[in-house]
Order: structure tokens, then C-alpha cells, then sequence
């Protein structure tokens, strides 16, 4: 696996000793439930990097490094691979960098984020765009699946903000009480036109972001295990992390369940765009 944005970093912008950013590919597909393929997301999304121009609206986030790891191991019980992940994440934001987690399916965030709290020894917030909530106690038996990744991490203590969520079911809808999440559902984003949102006072100041690309419109984004109509579109789910990072701290992100197809490299190319434009509004 080659390296993110090779073609336009210099070779000081991509050593790992003075790089901001850190690019965590996970190839992670053990509990996908429709459509198959975000073992390969990783992959897609750094080869499709390699086409971006260093400059985007916020500035050249390249100039404060990208450095790109060796892919993590996904073999072996689930367990083990979070284990994995968190101990690479914690050893990245324990260096002062943030840790970019490419993915791969969604459950990986359970891993990115407890590593990153646990560098921080505190908890943090989430914010979440994706067109599910997450929030079941398990999915097929699975308590670290896709479906389930939010609720474990709320179940830990973290506080969650969701934004596009379009697809839901009644013990996601207890769980928003039981864990205090804050929510706008993908309807009234798209209908009300909202692309700018406010986070509650109370929420952490520290804050990761997870990007599921299925919380984009089909539309926009069809290469995903399970694309849902009425989603977001490109500047409005940019523009939502845009303002939910005004005056917060970002400490990790994820971009996750591009499933790559092979119709067209658009997708992949729109997966590096997000994780770029994110780096961007980090730095």
C-alpha cells in the first residue's frame, strides 16, 4: 500500500517525526450485512489520494505532514484487532499527532477512539455523519459490529453527536435517550437545508470525528455496503463537521465503509477528498 497523497508531498511532508497527521489504513470487513467490499476501501482511498491537488479551500493541510503507516493487521478475533488499532492510535496522539483511521468498515471506531482517550486519559466526543445511528446493542450476535460501534463507545462514556441519520430502529431510538445524544436526522438536514450546526455547551472539548460515506446521498456516494436515499450532500456534510469543530479541539478521524466499485474511481476519489478537506479544517 503506497502512501497518502504521494505524488504532491515532499519528502520532509511525509516523515513520520514532524508529521500532524498520521494515516491509520484498516481493512477491516468482518461484519458487513448487504454489500460487501470495505476490506479494499483503504487501498481505493490512498491510490485515489495520489490525484488530489495540495491545495483545497482550507489551505495546503500537506504542509504540516501526512505521514502513512503499514496497513493493521485484521486477522484473529475482534478483540484483538481493536486492541490492535487502539494501541497504534494511542501511541499516535501520545506523540501529538492525530491519527487518521481509513477504513474498512465502521466498527474499527471503537478502536481508534479508545486509543485516543486513552492517550488523553480523558473522555471525548464523536461526531458522527452517517446515515445510521450505530447505537444496537449488537448485531447478529456480534457486539463489536458496524451496527454497534456507537453504542459501545456511549456505553464507555463518550458523548455522541449524529448528523444524517436515516435509518433506525426502536432500541437506537431508547439508546439516544439512555446515552443523551445529540441528533439531526438526515430528513430535516436535506429538507430544512441545515448546514451548520451548533453543539451543545456541555459537549467535550476534545472531539473525534467519524465520516461513514454512506451519510452522503447515494447520489453523491453509491459505493457503500448499504447507501441510503435522502442523504447528505458534499458541501453540506462538509460544511456540518466544518462548524461542529469551531471552537473544539479535534484529536482523531476516521473515514470509513467506502466499498469501492468497479465502475468508477469517482467514489474513491470523493472518500480522499473528505479525509483531506478534514485534515484541512484540523489544521
Amino acid at each position: 500500500m503506497s502512501t497518502f497523497l504521494d505524488s504532491e508531498l515532499t519528502d520532509q511532508e511525509r516523515q513520520l517525526a514532524g508529521a500532524k497527521f498520521v494515516v491509520v489504513p484498516m481493512p477491516l470487513e468482518r461484519t458487513v450485512s448487504y454489500g460487501a467490499g470495505t476490506q479494499n476501501g483503504p487501498e481505493a482511498i490512498i491510490a485515489a489520494s495520489n490525484e488530489l491537488e495540495r491545495i483545497c479551500p482550507e489551505g495546503e493541510p500537506c504542509t504540516a505532514g501526512i505521514s502513512t503507516l503499514d496497513p493493521i493487521d485484521c486477522d484473529g478475533p475482534l478483540p484483538d484487532v481493536m486492541a490492535r488499532l487502539a494501541k497504534q492510535t494511542e501511541t499516535i496522539v501520545s506523540q501529538g499527532k492525530i491519527p487518521v483511521t481509513l477504513g474498512g468498515e465502521h466498527s474499527l471506531t471503537y478502536g481508534a477512539v479508545t486509543g485516543v482517550s486513552r492517550a488523553l486519559n480523558k473522555k471525548i466526543g464523536i461526531i458522527q455523519i452517517d446515515a445510521h445511528a450505530d447505537l444496537r446493542i449488537a448485531y447478529q450476535g456480534e457486539k463489536h459490529s458496524h451496527a454497534s460501534v456507537m453504542h459501545l463507545l456511549s456505553e464507555n462514556g463518550h458523548r455522541l453527536a449524529q448528523y444524517g441519520v436515516r435509518a433506525l430502529c426502536q432500541q437506537e431510538v431508547e439508546a439516544r435517550t439512555k446515552y443523551g445524544v445529540t441528533f439531526i436526522d438526515g430528513e430535516k438536514l436535506v429538507t430544512k437545508n441545515i448546514s451548520e450546526i451548533v453543539l451543545p455547551d456541555d459537549f467535550p472539548n476534545e472531539v473525534y470525528v467519524s465520516f461513514d460515506v454512506d451519510g452522503l446521498d447515494p447520489s453523491i456516494m453509491p459505493a457503500t455496503g448499504t447507501p441510503v436515499p435522502g442523504g447528505l450532500g458534499y458541501y453540506q456534510a462538509l460544511s456540518i463537521v466544518r462548524s461542529a469543530l469551531k471552537g473544539r479541539k479535534c484529536v482523531g478521524l476516521d473515514v470509513v465503509e467506502l466499498a469501492p466499485n468497479a465502475t468508477s474511481d469517482a467514489w474513491d476519489f470523493t472518500a480522499a477528498q473528505i479525509a483531506y478537506r478534514m485534515m484541512g479544517m484540523v489544521g
